[in-house]
């Protein structure tokens, strides 16, 4: 394998030779061979090590084994602690999301800081077809179905071309040792699950599978490039850019063989998640706009004009229609699902009587004198008697948004519903709204 890996980085990854490289380090096998590959080629590396925390003393063992191998391989190590769980739970995300955020937060404040060229993991072929499949059964354009790319800004993945079954003959044919990380092995999560149940069978029937897969991204991969090459023709014709904004020529657009597809090339990389109000908006009235987490789009007559939006000095009223089913707003996305009877229950969800609403409903920042009716209690409170008594501080107030239905607040967003469009065992109609 060495020769093969090194005749790869040559043809495809020639420029590693003379940088410096931060190699991410688990302890696990994939990471472990890359270091020893990268030592056997006398490539300028050191090892960067998380320690999340999540498994007690068998977290604190891989950090001891990799500090080990590091001494083993001569290589120099830089090691962080998290505390992961706290980090989840205070920026709203699950656990491998929290870890992921924290892991390459650092390793690019680590390359920043210390000259590092590349940050290097150790991606394979296994995690390249998990990932395919992942994004597959979620739904996905052509460009989820592509594969994790080789190099992606300073991330280069040198083992994307092998699979973990070459890397664990060549590992135990080298004599190495290795952690297995005792989560892996459980099914509770997709990746797992496929790992373990669905990708197996796949290769039982299919022995090819792999080289198969890579061979199909490839193809994937080439009829993404003929796409990238098609938008920016039509970027050229069809857009310009006057005060900061992106106008986008409704006419040439709805001219098209398939607008939704163009417009979705277009703005891909503007974070709108609601396209269907995207593509509405080529047959809208002058006024309406579509909102992602950074940017808003407003039809103005012939054009669609997209413009970068700074939260935290505009904070416009957002209207919402009766229809809508998921909205970008300033702290995440706001979804509105139609449901039989109420589940889960957490400070980001409330269910309300939708027979009770009045649309458009209005989201907006909370002002001086509003009040609303606290779910449980009789009788009406201001908002900042409220704050007051729940000890909010003033940056907190500062975040508070509040959904009103005709002027009538519905649900202190995040914090607290309004007792007056609360479900009752008269209510024939729940609408599930949450905060993601």
């Amino acid at each position: 394998m060495l020769d093969t890996f090194q005749k790869h980085l040559g043809t495809n990854l020639n420029m590693l030779h003379d940088s410096r490289l931060l190699l991410a380090i688990s302890g696990g096998l994939d990471s472990v061979v890359l270091a020893h590959l990268c030592h056997h080629l006398n490539l300028k590396v050191s090892l960067a090590h998380c320690n999340f925390n999540l498994r007690g003393d068998e977290s604190d063992a891989d950090e001891n084994f990799v500090l080990q191998l590091a001494e083993d391989l001569d290589m120099e190590v830089f090691i962080e602690s998290f505390d992961t769980e706290t980090y989840a739970k205070e920026e709203g995300l699950s656990i491998q999301m929290a870890a992921r955020e924290l892991r390459y937060t650092w390793f690019h404040e680590l390359a920043e800081q210390l000259n590092f060229d590349y940050i290097l993991t150790a991606h394979h072929a296994d995690d390249n077809l998990e990932t395919f499949l992942i994004n597959l059964t979620r739904g996905t354009g052509l460009e989820g179905l592509t594969g994790i790319p080789e190099m992606a800004g300073n991330i280069v993945r040198p083992l994307l071309p092998f699979s973990r079954e070459t890397l664990e003959v060549y590992a135990i044919g080298q004599g190495m040792s290795w952690r297995e990380d005792s989560s892996n092995a459980s099914t509770k999560y997709l990746r797992n699950k496929l790992r373990h149940d669905i990708i197996p069978v796949l290769k039982q029937m299919n022995p090819q599978l792999l080289q198969n897969f890579q061979t199909t991204i490839s193809n994937l991969q080439d009829s993404q490039d003929l796409i990238d090459d098609s938008v920016v023709r039509i970027q050229k014709k069809f857009t310009k850019v006057e005060d900061d904004q992106i106008k986008l020529d409704v006419h040439k657009l709805k001219k098209l063989s398939n607008p939704k597809a163009y417009l979705y090339q277009l703005l891909k990389d503007f974070n709108f998640t609601a396209w269907t109000d995207v593509v509405n908006l080529l047959d809208a009235q002058s006024g309406k706009h579509v909102f992602s987490s950074t940017h808003r789009l407003l039809k103005d007559r012939d054009f669609l004009l997209l413009s970068e939006i700074d939260w935290e000095t505009e904070a416009q009223p957002i209207s919402i229609e009766e229809n809508e089913k998921e909205i970008a707003v300033p702290f995440g996305t706001l979804t509105f699902d139609k449901v039989d009877a109420i589940s889960e229950t957490a400070p980001n969800i409330s269910y309300v009587d939708t027979e009770k609403l009045i649309f458009p409903l209005t989201l907006r920042k909370w002002e001086e004198g509003d009040v609303f009716y606290p779910l449980g209690m009789t009788g009406k409170k201001k908002l900042s008697k409220y704050f007051k008594d729940e000890k909010f501080s003033l940056i907190e107030k500062e975040q508070v948004w509040i959904l009103e239905s005709a002027g009538d607040v519905v649900w202190v967003v995040g914090k607290r519903a309004d007792d007056r469009f609360k479900v009752t065992e008269n209510t024939t109609n729940i609408l599930k709204i949450e905060v993601q």
